[in-house]
């Protein structure tokens, strides 16, 4: 899935669009998607001048854009455009090493769990071996009219 494909599915926008690409997916199972990390990201203006690292917060925010993405790459709920998926929790976030301009942030997300528009899953964001950040997203999905 290309970035057109993905602006299609996600009513994130620049600067807050956080996936480049998905890489593979199985359709109500698992993603996994990239995202290129470049110095001229808007947020390492501040997020530090002297030593540029990705904010935690977004790293997770990428992890639920993809966890997105996954929810919507079942045909019949890529179709209705009146869907939103909305963050609802997060659970045993840890922080593994720093995310710098120039990484490839590769995001693997699986589903856990899906109930009643509630989903669980297991989100893992890693650049190259190294493990980044993990952690548990819970999101739901409601329709807006």
């Amino acid at each position: 899935m290309d970035i057109h494909q993905i602006l299609k599915k996600l009513p994130h926008r620049y600067p807050f669009l956080l996936v480049d690409r998905v890489l593979g997916v199985e359709p109500g199972k698992s993603i996994r998607a990239l995202k290129n990390v470049t110095i001229n990201e808007p947020f390492f203006v501040g997020h530090f001048p002297h030593r540029p690292v990705m904010p935690g917060v977004l790293i997770l925010e990428a992890m639920a854009q993809t966890a997105g993405l996954l929810a919507f790459s079942d045909a019949a709920k890529a179709a209705d455009t009146n869907s939103v998926i909305y963050f609802a929790g997060i659970d045993g976030a840890r922080f593994k090493r720093p995310v710098e301009p120039g990484d490839q942030l590769v995001m693997d997300v699986e589903i856990l769990r899906h109930k009643a528009g509630i989903y669980k899953f297991k989100g893992t964001a890693r650049v190259g071996e190294e493990i980044a950040c993990e952690a548990e997203l819970m999101c739901t999905m409601r329709t807006v009219a």
